[in-house]
């Protein structure tokens, strides 16, 4: 019998997880039988389930019988260098969870870009009228930067508009959600109408969208964050913005967050601010991350590979 414990967020959060969603969650999968737990951590539990925050918060680990990290998100990156995880502790993320909302926003960040809604929220504050004349989507060019999760539900509601896609990631596999995938950021920046943030944050893609490389994008051009603040070099966004060279950016993830009240993010035009809302749906996102628990622990107990394990060395 699976010892199971759910360290939730505190106070009334909208995704911490009931004992009813495990109910139904495992009797979907037939997964009765095992011990659940909330509030504090036996000293027996063998599968902890947490946000990274929660989990955060609860290191050092003294949970001598643990065996598997279950994480309600998909991005480790806050819990990074992961020496603090025990030796043959497996830690499993909810990879998987956030396509289909991600798709959606990005289609609305996309839809308000091209149509120049950021100039007209301003010029409606402003009392001014001033009519702004803008092409379809399709036929336009996004790049989008990481082919997992996010960045295919991105492409795919992209797609929908005809828009010609370029996913960018390390390997350059071909991803059917893609019209083409290319390894190397810096030959496709120029040619991009619109770019998505959506890869992962590691040592590697930190600062990514540096100050160089957003001055290869062409004037004009929209930018999209969904993936984590952290990537993108905001202070240079915000100047380009504020010189009228970029058209506007839609992001959801800042660095760090929440912004400060006096940051020059609240006042940069055409900057669209969402504080950290795109990937979860409240209805969905708790049946959906159990789901992919459960269908991770049969794989657990049976010995073979887990579906959503993340690759330490590679940091997701």
């Amino acid at each position: 019998m699976t010892r199971i414990h759910i360290a939730n967020p505190a106070g009334d959060d909208p995704f911490a997880i009931s004992q009813a969603q495990w109910d139904h969650a495992a009797a979907r999968h037939g997964a009765a039988g095992h011990v659940v737990s909330f509030g504090a951590s036996p000293d027996d539990t063998e599968i902890l389930i947490a946000p990274p925050g929660v989990l955060a918060r609860m290191l050092p680990l003294n949970l001598p019988r643990l065996k598997m990290i279950f994480l309600t998100a998909s991005g480790p990156d806050r819990l990074m260098p992961f020496t603090w995880l025990p030796d043959g502790v497996a830690l499993v993320n909810n990879r998987g969870v956030h396509g289909r909302k991600i798709g959606e926003y990005v289609a609305m960040a996309l839809l308000m870009l091209a149509n120049r809604m950021p100039d007209y929220a301003a010029q409606q504050r402003a009392r001014v009228w001033q009519p702004h004349f803008s092409p379809v989507l399709r036929g336009r060019r996004l790049t989008v930067v990481g082919t997992g999760d996010l960045g295919s539900g991105a492409a795919r509601q992209a797609r929908h508009f005809g828009m010609l896609v370029t996913g960018v990631n390390t390997s350059g596999r071909s991803h059917p959600d893609f019209d083409r995938v290319v390894t190397g950021i810096d030959a496709v920046l120029p040619d991009s109408d619109f770019i998505v943030l959506a890869c992962p944050l590691t040592e590697q893609t930190r600062d990514l969208l540096d100050a160089r490389r957003i001055g290869l994008l062409p004037a004009g051009a929209g930018l999209v964050n969904v993936g984590r603040g952290a990537l993108l070099d905001m202070a240079a966004l915000c100047a380009r913005l504020d010189a009228g060279t970029l058209s506007g950016a839609v992001c959801d993830v800042f660095d760090p967050e929440p912004i400060a009240p006096d940051d020059r993010i609240w006042t940069t035009r055409n900057l669209v601010v969402t504080p950290h809302v795109a990937a979860d749906d409240p209805i969905s996102y708790n049946a959906d991350s159990l789901d992919l628990f459960f269908v991770n622990l049969a794989a657990w107990r049976a010995g073979t590979p887990l579906p959503n394990q993340v690759d330490l060395a590679r940091g997701y």
